[in-house]
């Protein structure tokens, strides 16, 4: 068995979901299936779900913005969150909570106002300290006892929409972000 204190959670409150402003997310295996393909010359090839597109758009109508935060380099990455309208992309990532600390006092929030996703080793320092932390059910079977809800998904298959319908219905405001993103487009 593992014993760290990078393991045990800091006091976890309740989670106040009207308080959840930012969703973070790691990219391999929860956006893509945790395959890494390279093509000649290096290209990486990633498999993106387009359901994942989906939610991403609703969450753009209810003015709440995903950041990305990555072990790894990618430029189909950074294409697809160009495609999607994602800004907040922080690649080559070493250490994740330092990355993310810095992030949340630039965007004048704090770990009360997140749900983060991930699903390895890596991840864990922001699961444990975000309001409320999700793994898809690929997940390695610890991360997944660390975090506070597994999605029924796989990584890459749409785990990530399920966790953001998951987060609007218990924000309250799935129908609403419905109805805005079909007004912008009606």
């Amino acid at each position: 068995m593992i014993t760290s204190n990078c393991l045990v959670r800091p006091n976890k409150r309740p989670v106040a979901w009207s308080e959840i402003k930012l969703l973070i997310l790691d990219c391999d295996g929860v956006l893509t299936d945790g395959r890494i393909v390279y093509g000649n010359g290096g290209l990486d090839i990633k498999n993106f779900h387009a359901s994942d597109g989906m939610g991403f758009m609703l969450l753009k109508a209810a003015k709440i913005p995903v950041a990305i935060v990555t072990g790894r380099s990618s430029e189909a990455l950074a294409y697809r969150c160009r495609d999607l309208g994602i800004e907040l992309l922080f690649q080559n990532v070493a250490n994740k909570l330092q990355c993310v600390n810095e992030l949340l006092e630039n965007l004048n929030m704090s770990f009360d106002n997140v749900v983060y996703m991930g699903d390895d080793w890596n991840d864990v320092p922001c699961m444990r300290r975000a309001a409320f932390s999700v793994a898809p059910a690929n997940a390695l079977p610890e991360i997944q006892k660390i975090a506070d809800h597994t999605t029924e998904t796989a990584g890459g298959l749409g785990a990530v929409r399920e966790c953001i319908s998951y987060i609007m219905h218990k924000k309250g405001i799935f129908e609403r972000a419905v109805i805005d993103f079909l007004e912008g487009i009606c």
